[in-house]
């Protein structure tokens, strides 16, 4: 028991600290994607620096490490909400503060969605109502978007997700310290 939680814990920092927008960008163009555009090491940037090949790959490496670390979990612990929990958290760390790359990884954002597609695919669903609404009332697709997340949790507590609902909840904390740190140095 012991050794599969270990495993699941190490198993699932690496497999997030696979940034999909670092080596797409070394790998399509030599250079590293936190020197380039915003500085930030996820799709959004990779889109703007590399087009719409480099945002759709940096996607699908993102959501197939989560997919894969899920489904793995899922098998060593089969039911096991918590453990699919610490899978989702472990994933989300590596992305953010991935230690080959100094701690300097991407915001999470894709991270988070995949782990909510894996575990409550309906908050999925609400949160792109929730975001296109939003998006035709401010015209802002980052705002819109990070309001819509906050809707995750809520809706995997109205299915009665209580754990799932708790742990993306938290989770989503974690993806907004990134945000809120980048605004606290635009500001200064």
């Amino acid at each position: 028991m012991v050794l599969n939680i270990t495993l699941v814990v190490l198993l699932s920092y690496c497999m997030g600290s696979l940034i999909g927008a670092y080596y797409i960008t070394k790998w399509m163009t030599g250079q590293d994607i936190r020197r380039l555009g915003s500085g930030n090491a996820g799709a959004r940037n990779a889109g703007r620096e590399l087009g719409k090949k480099g945002f759709l790959y940096t996607v699908f490496i993102d959501v197939a490490k989560v997919m894969i670390a899920l489904s793995l979990t899922s098998l060593l612990f089969p039911e096991n909400k918590i453990m699919l929990l610490v899978s989702a958290f472990f994933l989300l760390v590596g992305h953010i503060w991935p230690v080959h790359l100094g701690g300097r990884g991407g915001k999470g954002v894709v991270v988070y969605l995949a782990s909510t597609l894996f575990l409550v695919p309906m908050a999925i669903v609400v949160l792109g109502i929730i975001a296109g609404i939003g998006y035709l009332l401010i015209r802002n697709f980052t705002v819109s978007g990070l309001i819509a997340m906050l809707s995750i949790p809520v809706t995997a507590w109205i299915m009665g997700e209580y754990c799932i609902g708790n742990g993306l909840f938290i989770l989503l904390i974690i993806v907004l310290i990134p945000h809120l740190r980048t605004k606290a140095e635009a500001s200064v």
